[in-house]
């Protein structure tokens, strides 16, 4: 258990509960690299370090009293949109945001289950876009290079796992959040199906489009996280049907009918896969293939879909901004979906969400022919720190459908979704592949994820350590404001 290469969720937590470390160990030094990778990383927004130490006394007299739970003691993150009580909930943004009183349900769970919450991570400002930057914080930087972006928006909860500050983290994803950046920091990204973990206080946050979900370097790991996470709030409105997603690792997922999907949904912009992440993308179809899978290429009938997705996006930000303390504070690109967000929020969202049962009629036929599918998660690999950060509205946007056309489709499904690494770009850059499934599909995609897992081992790749070398830090990091 060296301080650079920590060991995974379920590694962890069969440490402690054989006795072979401690909580508050574990903790320490997880607040340890925190501390130490925060110059050149910058992951976390809210370190919560007295806190979670003593979290972590308490966990170890717990298991000392033969207490067991799933996540007892174990460190863990959580982005900063979700509420964790005695702390802000800033999402990114400028301004004083009061402490809240209470956590959030995603939260209360994960207490539940014994983790102890290190800290708040950075996403940017309102979950807006796939980098994490921005005035409130600075720069979040991707441990494989600190000269590109981890992703976004949950960009700072992917660049602590995959720099190893902690073994897992919840993020969320609401047009390909959790998706986007485990793809490029060489992570398991887990979309849920909606309702599998409540979002709650928020019961449809952004109209029902972004759900939690979990990121972790092995897909045990994510799915461990996303067992404990799951469940609802009394008040929820979405409520699937109870599922254990663990029990699927290394279960064999059987010969699976495999569409390989490399067109982008329709978009108003044009959108070009690039070519290293085709070549990638299909090779881990012809892994599949080799493994028995019956693999072709064709495409869901997306259709308009995007109609289906702006009002509600755009409509969730405006509902957001009426938190924020100060709107002047605001990115004028927030305030300028804000004020489109309240143009579409009558009848324009009220035909989007009924827009949603044809679709999954639609896309669901789809999936008569085929079990799985297999698409690429971005069109790109990552961008540079500040390419994006500071365009305006509208070349924002255009940067933003060029680079990530194809994660958004299944917010608005609601369906599940699991981002697996495929490989690395010529220049040493994480890409990934989405597995894709219909509704309540969790088990199947993480059961396929895991086997290729197993055969391509890619959690054993680390992040090239001199990219996050504390000597670079003061030529690199963008502090806090």
């Amino acid at each position: 258990m060296t301080p650079d290469r920590p060991p995974g969720l379920v590694e962890t937590r069969r440490a402690l509960a054989d006795g072979e470390v401690t909580s508050r160990a574990l903790v320490a030094e997880a607040l340890a690299r925190i501390e130490a990778t925060q110059p050149t990383l910058n992951a976390f927004r809210i370190v919560r370090a007295e806190a979670a130490l003593a979290e972590a006394d308490a966990a170890d007299r717990a298991l000392a009293a033969g207490t067991r739970r799933p996540l007892l003691g174990v460190p863990v993150a959580v982005k900063d949109d979700m509420d964790v009580a005695g702390e802000p909930t800033a999402f990114g943004c400028r301004g004083e945001f009061p402490p809240v009183a209470t956590d959030g349900e995603a939260v209360r769970r994960l207490r539940a289950a014994g983790a102890v919450i290190v800290g708040k991570t950075n996403t940017c400002e309102l979950g807006q876009w796939p980098f994490t930057e921005g005035p409130a914080f600075g720069a979040t930087r991707n441990p494989w290079d600190t000269e590109y972006t981890p992703g976004g928006s949950s960009g700072g909860s992917a660049a602590a796992v995959a720099a190893g500050l902690v073994p897992a983290a919840l993020g969320s994803d609401g047009a390909g959040s959790v998706r986007i950046p485990a793809s490029w920091t060489h992570l398991i990204g887990i979309k849920p199906q909606r309702g599998r973990i409540s979002t709650w206080p928020w019961g449809e946050s952004f109209q029902g489009i972004t759900v939690n979900g979990t990121l972790a370097r092995t897909v045990a790991d994510a799915a461990v996280l996303l067992d404990a996470a799951s469940g609802n709030h009394d008040r929820d409105p979405h409520r699937p049907p109870a599922l254990t997603v663990t029990d699927a690792v290394g279960r064999d997922p059987g010969r699976l009918r495999v569409a390989l999907s490399l067109k982008p949904p329709f978009t108003a912009v044009p959108a070009r896969l690039d070519p290293e992440i085709r070549v990638r993308v299909t090779e881990l179809a012809a892994r599949l293939a080799a493994a028995g899978h019956v693999v072709e290429e064709a495409d869901p009938p997306y259709g308009q879909i995007g109609l289906a997705f702006v009002p509600r996006a755009t409509a969730g930000i405006a509902e957001r901004v009426r938190e924020a303390p100060d709107l002047a504070l605001l990115d004028p690109r927030t305030r300028g979906a804000a004020r489109l967000g309240r143009l579409l929020g009558g009848a324009a969202l009220s035909a989007a969400r009924r827009a949603e049962a044809v679709l999954h009629r639609r896309i669901g036929a789809f999936f008569r022919s085929y079990d799985v599918i297999l698409a690429p998660t971005t069109a790109t690999p990552p961008p540079r720190i500040g390419a994006l950060a500071r365009l305006g509205g509208l070349a924002t946007d255009r940067a933003i459908i060029a680079a990530c056309p194809y994660a958004w489709p299944w917010n608005v499904l609601g369906w599940p979704g699991v981002n697996v690494p495929a490989g690395f770009t010529g220049s040493g850059l994480p890409v990934g592949a989405q597995l894709l499934g219909t509704a309540n599909s969790e088990p199947l995609l993480v059961s396929l994820a895991a086997q290729l897992e197993a055969e391509l081992r890619w959690h054993e790749l680390w992040p090239p350590e001199h990219r996050t070398d504390p000597a670079r830090a003061g030529r690199e990091a963008d502090p806090p404001h």
